[in-house]
């Protein structure tokens, strides 16, 4: 697996127009039917998936207000042969990969789910992986960093 492969695509930065990313990427493809997140953030784009850890992840780019907010890698991480443990060995390479590159996470953990999080400069970079009834899955995402002040809680 590629070092690189779990950084921000090249040419790619969070807060860049939808012009800027498909000039960066000319292979991007507008999505049919757009994944809505609160704060209206729409993942209207994608790209090929990447393999990352082992699986292949979607990739998707968010955007609210005109800007790139959010970029997710997803895989699911189904009990199939090539992935019997679910993505656990996924989650560990990648949690191992971020703590090299962005250092010590805040972590947590629950039956069913792990999470790793780390600021990385106007980014907030988080690996999260569930295992449940309804399958497993392991997500890296980058999103905008948004710092509040007592005011606007």
């Amino acid at each position: 697996m590629p070092a690189h492969a779990q950084a921000l695509p090249a040419g790619v930065r969070l807060g860049m127009s939808a012009e800027e990313l498909r000039s960066a990427l000319p292979d991007v493809e507008r999505v049919a039917r757009p994944q809505r997140l609160a704060g209206g953030l729409a993942g209207t784009w994608r790209a090929a998936p990447v393999a990352l850890a082992g699986l292949p992840f979607d990739l998707t780019f968010f955007f609210a207000d005109g800007q790139l907010q959010r970029i997710e890698y997803a895989a699911a991480a189904q009990p199939v042969q090539t992935e019997p443990d679910r993505g656990a060995a996924a989650f560990a390479q990648l949690l191992d990969w971020g703590r090299a590159t962005f250092g010590p996470e805040v972590g947590a953990r629950d039956p069913g789910s792990a999470y790793a999080a780390w600021v990385a400069g106007d980014a907030d970079v988080y690996l999260q992986r569930t295992d449940g009834a309804r399958g497993a899955s392991v997500r890296l995402v980058y999103k905008l960093r948004q710092l509040k002040d007592g005011s606007a809680l």
